[in-house]
């Protein structure tokens, strides 16, 4: 329990936007004299999910990482595209590592608190009040991760996609895996006329994570992820024997919604609730690590510390993408096998990064010129 009441700033939620930025404010002597605190509910103790990343080359992370993988392959319907990745590594982060680095480097600092208790409420006025189940805070500036609930309950002026998963990390016996290789997208095993794909990272020869994933406005019941698990298991990978060590499950918002209205003087929306998961592909370890060190300049600068934390054009290319989804979902296949079969891997990467120059990114958009990219264009315009 902290003797504070009251702190320079109070960050809600201990996911990845959460200790990012709590690391990144330890880390720097600008904030050493501010009160910080750390809210969630949970003890952050359990590997709940993996991350994962492309680098060119070494970051803060590198102690953690579980695997890297300089080769990938996407395979559709119609064809294997071989990505070598160099000079990017692909890189994956356990959850539960994460937690734990991140929590032992805060330790370190007296000026951080960790407070395991849930936010029920945050009110605005000349300071910011957080109540949470057992007490009530108050602060200069707060750093909100929650998804407002306005996000499921306006259903018009903006469009959303899910990526909704189901992940089984299986170990054999004998070497089976290529742990040298790991598949970003594999469409051959389908469910109807809908974009689904399975993702394959192999840890070792011996153990690796098996995903089927779905980019719909629609989720799917738990057994239907395991039964596309099993198929592909068996069919695609030709393993008969395995076991099922750990089990992973999740639902990652894919979306142009505008999340910036939420932000205020003294509260600024982190995270998926700030909409950082980049809205056509929902990677965002890289995307919260950027955003997380403009917010640090922000602060000190003297500026609001969402100023500038999103580039229009990719926001329009991101609304583009997701209008084909909705509209025509079988699409995906055809979309991704586009990208990685007419542009290189490194070009796509920096693409996604949003790290692109226009004559790469005119490049991208031309590979995917039809009929469906039009409309969606001047629709999205």
């Amino acid at each position: 329990m902290t003797k504070f009441s009251h702190f320079d700033y109070i960050i809600i939620g201990n996911g990845l936007a959460g200790f990012q930025l709590a690391l990144k404010l330890a880390s720097d002597s600008f904030f050493k004299d501010k009160q910080i605190a750390l809210i969630d509910p949970s003890e952050k103790n359990t590997n709940d999910k993996t991350w994962s990343f492309w680098e060119t080359k070494p970051s803060q992370w590198d102690t953690i990482i579980h695997k890297s993988w300089s080769k990938a392959s996407v395979k559709t319907s119609k064809k294997n595209i071989d990505l070598h990745l160099k000079p990017y590594t692909y890189n994956t982060i356990r959850a539960i590592d994460f937690y734990t680095e991140a929590k032992a480097q805060l330790h370190q600092q007296s000026n951080i608190h960790r407070i395991v208790d849930r936010v029920i409420a945050v009110s605005e006025r000349q300071q910011v009040t957080v109540t949470t189940e057992t007490n009530s805070y108050t602060a200069t500036h707060v750093f909100d991760s929650r998804v407002p609930k306005a996000f499921s309950e306006e259903k018009t002026n903006h469009i959303s996609i899910i990526q909704h998963f189901k992940g089984w990390v299986i170990q054999t016996d004998e070497d089976t895996f290529d742990d040298d290789h790991f598949t970003m997208m594999d469409y051959r095993l389908k469910d109807g006329k809908q974009t689904n794909f399975t993702y394959v990272l192999p840890f070792s020869k011996r153990e690796a994570l098996v995903e089927f994933t779905y980019f719909t406005e629609h989720i799917v019941d738990d057994a239907v992820y395991d039964d596309y698990i099993k198929t592909y298991i068996t069919d695609y990978l030709k393993i008969d024997n395995y076991r099922i060590i750990e089990t992973e499950t999740g639902q990652i918002p894919m979306t142009n919604y505008n999340f910036g209205k939420f932000n205020t003087q003294n509260i600024t929306k982190i995270g998926t609730g700030g909409g950082w998961v980049k809205g056509s592909t929902g990677y965002s370890f890289k995307h919260t690590e950027k955003k997380v060190a403009l917010i640090i300049e922000n602060l000190k600068s003297g500026r609001l510390p969402s100023h500038g934390l999103f580039r229009r054009k990719y926001k329009f290319y991101d609304k583009v993408f997701l209008k084909v989804l909705k509209d025509e979902n079988h699409k995906g296949e055809w979309i991704f096998q586009q990208f990685y079969d007419k542009n290189s891997v490194q070009t796509m990467f920096r693409f996604l990064d949003e790290e692109s120059t226009f004559a790469e990114e005119f490049k991208i958009m031309t590979s995917l010129f039809s009929w469906s990219f039009i409309k969606a264009f001047f629709k999205t315009l």
